[in-house]
């Protein structure tokens, strides 16, 4: 009997072309990211070339003589194709792929490529579709004829050649009949944020930086049971998941997708309604990965995208995560944050102080109610234990006593059911 062959797909391989625009910009480390984002791609990058430039070619992306370079490099490590690391003009993209007679692709190409392939309930797959035939549909204006010279991403994800086949007309109705299942999908978001409204109970968005550890985090708050992977954008599609806290109250943690540097405005666009989570929630959780060099940066670009969905003046805990990865403990702060917390959703440090934080927050917006209950009003206590924190009852000869913390928009109700209230 013969030995099993074990048949694995070749990779494509990949050079990874960026442009340096002024000394001391983050050009390596963002193609440090990019080939992160190929390998996550199922890509294996061969080659990384940066140009130093005043501004990038607008007809070329880089200059023609760095494009003879790239060529030589690609003869040299047999390269399928190049990712640049902005995102590319239809001009620029035809004239690279004339130039090099190759497949040529962007960032934002190769992140839409990761979303097709996590993407798993049926507003993620909307979501990812609509942006990447917007992404598309930009990219044929003015190409007329062959669709087909756009090319794929890694391997053939998504939308895939035979959209690509369509014509402008198509794409269109597609992205249309796209945006009205999307509507749908908000209009259903809306009317549970309304109903989590009326339940008085309060929400937490776990917004970071793409693998900060937001999915460790609910997990293990939560047993959310969340696919854990090291890799960009491992979990795409929202989560929200109870938390019952040591006192009773309760609260609603909602996990976001990951944020990223230059993530592409079509995803933000599509996404949108995912990402407004954060909008309407009460408390961010904001999850830093410590271990990382570029925490700073990172952080920078999480409050950037905040700030560009509208999210502002919200109670902010940031939480830098990953403390067990740490050789030494390091001082790390964000004076952006109202409270700092150091935690390993891994191990468990510090989720303790993270729940007590939670209730120190939950508390702040309640008032103090105590005062004695008529025995037939006993039904309100069920209605404080659900949206406030009892801390001592009492079953006495004329009525129950209760001491409480009830949400200011409750204490007035509650008070006036109380013995000695007329």
């Amino acid at each position: 009997m013969g030995e099993l062959l074990e048949v694995k797909e070749a990779e494509e391989k990949v050079i990874l072309v960026g442009v340096s625009l002024q000394e001391g910009d983050d050009a390596e480390d963002s193609l440090e990211e990019l080939e992160e984002l190929a390998q996550t791609a199922g890509a294996q990058v061969v080659g990384t070339i940066i140009q130093k430039r005043e501004g990038i070619h607008p007809g070329t992306y880089v200059g023609t003589g760095k494009l003879q370079e790239i060529r030589q490099m690609a003869l040299e490590t047999d390269a399928d194709g190049i990712i640049c690391d902005d995102e590319l003009s239809p001009a620029q993209l035809r004239n690279m792929r004339d130039a090099l007679e190759m497949k040529v692709m962007d960032r934002t190409l190769l992140i839409l490529d990761i979303f097709a392939s996590r993407a798993s309930t049926s507003e993620g797959k909307i979501q990812v579709e609509l942006a990447q035939l917007k992404y598309r549909m930009s990219r044929l204006q003015g190409l007329g004829t062959a669709l087909s010279r756009l090319g794929g991403g890694i391997g053939t994800r998504g939308p895939g050649e035979k959209k690509l086949e369509m014509d402008r007309r198509l794409i269109k109705d597609r992205i249309s009949q796209l945006k009205h299942e999307l509507e749908q999908v908000k209009q259903h978001r809306e009317v549970t944020r309304l109903q989590r409204g009326r339940s008085q109970i309060k929400v937490a968005a776990i917004v970071g930086y793409t693998n900060a550890g937001k999915s460790t985090l609910l997990n293990r708050l939560t047993d959310a049971g969340v696919l854990e992977e090291d890799k960009l954008f491992a979990t795409l599609d929202p989560t929200t998941r109870n938390l019952r806290l040591e006192s009773g109250q309760e609260i609603l943690l909602t996990d976001t997708v990951g944020f990223i540097r230059k993530l592409p405005h079509h995803l933000i666009e599509a996404f949108k309604s995912t990402l407004e989570e954060a909008k309407h929630a009460d408390i961010i959780l904001h999850v830093v990965d410590a271990s990382n060099p570029q925490r700073e940066k990172q952080m920078h670009i999480v409050y950037e995208t905040l700030g560009n969905l509208g999210v502002s003046g919200k109670k902010t805990v940031t939480l830098f995560n990953k403390q067990d990865k740490l050789e030494e403990e390091e001082n790390v702060q964000d004076l952006r944050a109202d409270r700092t917390i150091k935690i390993s959703a891994k191990t468990g440090e510090g989720l303790e102080e993270l729940k007590e934080a939670l209730e120190a927050i939950l508390r702040e917006d309640k008032r103090l109610l105590e005062g004695v209950f008529p025995y037939e009003q006993g039904g309100q206590l069920a209605l404080i234990r659900k949206n406030g924190e009892l801390l001592a009852e009492e079953y006495r000869g004329d009525g129950i006593y209760v001491k409480a913390f009830v949400p200011a928009e409750m204490y007035h109700k509650l008070e006036g059911k109380m013995l000695g209230q007329s």
